[in-house]
Protein backbone atom coordinates (compact mmCIF):
# COMPACT_ATOMS: atom_id res chain seq x y z
CA UNK A 1 0.00 0.00 0.00
CA UNK A 2 1.51 3.45 -0.60
CA UNK A 3 2.36 5.72 1.57
CA UNK A 4 -1.02 8.40 1.97
CA UNK A 5 -0.73 11.72 2.59
CA UNK A 6 -1.92 11.23 5.57
CA UNK A 7 0.93 9.31 6.57
CA UNK A 8 3.56 11.21 4.96
CA UNK A 9 2.06 14.59 6.77
CA UNK A 10 0.30 14.02 10.46
CA UNK A 11 2.69 11.43 12.08
CA UNK A 12 5.72 13.05 10.86
CA UNK A 13 4.86 16.38 12.60
CA UNK A 14 3.38 15.19 15.58
CA UNK A 15 6.77 13.27 16.26
CA UNK A 16 8.93 16.33 15.64
CA UNK A 17 6.16 18.54 18.07
CA UNK A 18 7.09 16.37 20.08
CA UNK A 19 10.48 16.36 20.07
CA UNK A 20 10.23 20.26 19.86
CA UNK A 21 8.46 20.59 23.53
CA UNK A 22 11.38 18.13 25.02
CA UNK A 23 14.01 20.56 23.76
CA UNK A 24 11.85 23.88 25.60
CA UNK A 25 11.49 21.25 28.76
CA UNK A 26 16.02 20.85 28.39
CA UNK A 27 15.79 24.60 27.78
CA UNK A 28 13.90 25.30 31.17
CA UNK A 29 15.65 22.99 33.13
CA UNK A 30 19.51 24.00 32.00
CA UNK A 31 18.45 27.77 32.48
CA UNK A 32 17.27 27.09 36.25
CA UNK A 33 20.51 25.12 36.61
CA UNK A 34 22.93 27.86 35.22
CA UNK A 35 20.87 30.26 37.32
CA UNK A 36 19.49 32.28 34.62
CA UNK A 37 16.25 34.14 33.30
CA UNK A 38 15.30 31.32 30.44
CA UNK A 39 13.51 34.19 28.80
CA UNK A 40 16.19 35.41 27.74
CA UNK A 41 16.28 32.74 25.22
CA UNK A 42 12.74 33.70 24.10
CA UNK A 43 14.24 36.80 22.15
CA UNK A 44 17.64 34.86 21.04
CA UNK A 45 18.33 34.56 17.43
CA UNK A 46 21.76 33.03 15.66
CA UNK A 47 22.08 36.35 13.14
CA UNK A 48 20.76 39.69 13.55
CA UNK A 49 18.04 39.41 10.12
CA UNK A 50 16.79 36.10 11.73
CA UNK A 51 13.81 35.61 13.40
CA UNK A 52 13.84 34.93 17.54
CA UNK A 53 13.55 31.74 19.14
CA UNK A 54 9.91 32.69 20.26
CA UNK A 55 8.84 33.02 16.45
CA UNK A 56 10.64 30.46 15.58
CA UNK A 57 8.40 28.07 17.44
CA UNK A 58 5.20 29.91 16.37
CA UNK A 59 6.21 29.61 13.04
CA UNK A 60 6.68 25.60 13.18
CA UNK A 61 3.24 25.34 15.10
CA UNK A 62 2.00 27.46 12.46
CA UNK A 63 3.28 25.45 9.50
CA UNK A 64 2.31 22.29 10.87
CA UNK A 65 -1.40 23.65 11.59
CA UNK A 66 -1.55 25.23 8.58
CA UNK A 67 -0.35 21.73 6.66
CA UNK A 68 -3.14 19.29 8.16
CA UNK A 69 -5.76 22.26 7.92
CA UNK A 70 -5.11 22.67 4.41
CA UNK A 71 -4.47 18.60 3.29
CA UNK A 72 -7.65 18.06 5.49
CA UNK A 73 -10.14 20.34 3.92
CA UNK A 74 -10.71 22.03 7.12
CA UNK A 75 -10.20 26.01 8.78
CA UNK A 76 -6.74 26.54 9.93
CA UNK A 77 -7.23 27.11 13.94
CA UNK A 78 -5.86 31.17 14.47
CA UNK A 79 -3.32 31.06 17.10
CA UNK A 80 -2.58 34.90 18.56
CA UNK A 81 1.11 35.00 18.32
CA UNK A 82 1.24 35.89 21.63
CA UNK A 83 3.31 34.17 23.70
CA UNK A 84 5.91 35.21 26.08
CA UNK A 85 6.90 31.79 27.90
CA UNK A 86 8.54 29.02 27.80
CA UNK A 87 5.06 27.75 29.28
CA UNK A 88 2.91 29.58 26.80
CA UNK A 89 5.53 27.87 23.50
CA UNK A 90 4.33 24.90 25.58
CA UNK A 91 0.29 25.47 25.56
CA UNK A 92 0.86 26.67 22.04
CA UNK A 93 2.77 23.00 20.80
CA UNK A 94 -0.07 21.28 22.99
CA UNK A 95 -3.22 23.20 20.77
CA UNK A 96 -1.53 22.33 17.91
CA UNK A 97 -1.00 18.58 18.49
CA UNK A 98 -4.53 17.83 19.95
CA UNK A 99 -5.41 19.55 16.57
CA UNK A 100 -3.54 17.60 14.26
CA UNK A 101 -4.66 14.45 16.41
CA UNK A 102 -8.01 15.32 15.75
CA UNK A 103 -8.02 14.96 11.94
CA UNK A 104 -8.75 11.53 10.58
CA UNK A 105 -6.81 10.04 7.73
CA UNK A 106 -9.95 9.71 5.46
CA UNK A 107 -9.96 13.70 6.02
CA UNK A 108 -6.63 13.30 3.10
CA UNK A 109 -7.81 11.53 0.33
CA UNK A 110 -7.33 12.79 -2.26
CA UNK A 111 -5.35 15.83 -0.96
CA UNK A 112 -2.48 14.92 -2.69
CA UNK A 113 -4.17 16.90 -6.08
CA UNK A 114 -6.24 19.39 -3.97
CA UNK A 115 -5.37 22.94 -4.99
CA UNK A 116 -3.27 24.60 -2.48
CA UNK A 117 -3.18 28.58 -2.72
CA UNK A 118 -0.81 30.30 -0.51
CA UNK A 119 -1.31 34.27 -0.43
CA UNK A 120 1.06 36.55 1.13
CA UNK A 121 1.72 40.16 0.76
CA UNK A 122 4.06 40.09 -2.33
CA UNK A 123 3.30 36.90 -3.78
CA UNK A 124 1.14 34.22 -4.22
CA UNK A 125 2.21 30.68 -4.54
CA UNK A 126 -0.22 27.62 -6.06
CA UNK A 127 0.92 24.32 -5.44
CA UNK A 128 -0.64 20.59 -5.48
CA UNK A 129 -1.99 18.76 -2.43
CA UNK A 130 1.41 16.77 -2.86
CA UNK A 131 3.83 19.66 -3.96
CA UNK A 132 2.28 21.82 -0.96
CA UNK A 133 3.63 18.84 1.52
CA UNK A 134 7.27 18.07 -0.13
CA UNK A 135 8.56 21.18 -1.08
CA UNK A 136 6.67 23.75 1.12
CA UNK A 137 5.62 22.63 4.47
CA UNK A 138 8.58 20.21 5.24
CA UNK A 139 11.43 22.12 4.10
CA UNK A 140 9.77 25.21 5.96
CA UNK A 141 8.85 23.07 9.22
CA UNK A 142 12.13 21.85 9.52
CA UNK A 143 14.10 24.53 8.84
CA UNK A 144 12.02 26.54 11.70
CA UNK A 145 12.67 23.51 13.92
CA UNK A 146 16.47 23.18 13.39
CA UNK A 147 16.75 26.92 13.89
CA UNK A 148 15.17 26.96 17.11
CA UNK A 149 17.56 23.91 18.03
CA UNK A 150 20.33 26.22 17.09
CA UNK A 151 19.89 29.03 18.60
CA UNK A 152 19.05 26.94 21.96
CA UNK A 153 22.41 24.82 21.23
CA UNK A 154 24.29 28.01 20.74
CA UNK A 155 23.68 29.69 23.78
CA UNK A 156 24.41 26.62 25.84
CA UNK A 157 21.59 24.36 25.97
CA UNK A 158 22.96 21.06 26.18
CA UNK A 159 21.08 19.44 23.29
CA UNK A 160 22.49 16.36 21.04
CA UNK A 161 21.00 14.98 17.81
CA UNK A 162 18.45 12.95 19.96
CA UNK A 163 17.04 15.15 21.12
CA UNK A 164 16.31 17.07 17.50
CA UNK A 165 15.28 13.44 16.48
CA UNK A 166 13.69 11.71 19.58
CA UNK A 167 12.76 7.94 19.75
CA UNK A 168 11.36 5.99 17.01
CA UNK A 169 8.35 7.11 15.44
Amino acid sequence: MPLSMYQASVPVLLHALGNLSAILNKALLNAESRKFDAAVLLQARLAPDMFPFIRQVQIVTDTAKGCGARLAGVDIPSFPDTETSFDELQQRIAKTVVFLQGLQPAQFEGSESRDIVLKFPHQTLNFTGQDYLQFFVLPNFYFHLTTAYAILRHNGVPLGKVDYLGGGG
